[in-house]
C-alpha cells in the first residue's frame, strides 16, 4: 500500500501523471530510501519489417514496487513487506520531473552523507531545463 498526503493511494486518477517520487521507511530500523517510479513502461517492438517499430505502453509494477536497492529488497524479503511504509512524496507530470525531484529530495536529505540512515548508495541524475518547464512556469 502506498500513502499520499496521509491517505491510501490506489492510483485511480493517474492520467495526468507520468510517475512519482517516494520514500520507503523501515519501521524497525528507521532506515529510509528515496527513489522514483513511473506508472507506465514503454518499449519499442520490432514488427515483421526490420525498419518498422511499434511503441507498446503497459502499466508498470508500481503497486508492488519496493525500490531498486539490493539491500532494501533483501530486507523486505527477510523482514516482510509489512515492516516498510511506502509514501509518495510528489506526483510528477513527466519523467524529467521525476528525475529532478528525486535528486532534489536525495540531496536535501543528504542521503549519501548518512549511510547509517539511508539505503541510497548513489545519486544518478541527468536533467535538462526543458524537462522541468512546467515547474518553472
Amino acid at each position: 500500500m502506498w500513502l499520499y498526503e496521509n491517505k491510501e493511494f490506489d492510483g485511480e486518477d493517474i492520467s495526468d501523471f507520468a510517475g512519482f517520487v517516494y520514500i520507503i521507511t523501515n519501521s524497525e530500523t528507521n532506515k529510509k530510501y528515496i527513489g522514483k517510479k513511473l506508472f507506465k513502461n514503454t518499449r519499442h517492438v520490432r514488427l515483421k519489417s526490420k525498419k518498422r517499430r511499434e511503441k507498446r505502453v503497459t502499466e508498470s509494477d508500481w503497486k508492488d514496487y519496493f525500490g531498486s536497492n539490493k539491500v532494501l529488497i533483501e530486507d523486505v524479503a527477510s523482514m516482510g513487506a509489512d515492516k516498510f511504509q511506502r509514501e509518495i512524496l510528489r506526483l510528477c507530470a513527466t519523467k524529467g520531473e521525476c528525475n529532478y525531484w528525486e535528486a532534489h529530495y536525495q540531496f536535501k536529505h543528504e542521503v549519501l552523507l548518512h549511510p547509517e540512515d539511508w539505503y541510497n548508495e548513489h545519486i544518478w541524475v541527468r536533467v535538462h531545463r526543458t524537462h522541468v518547464n512546467k515547474i518553472i512556469k
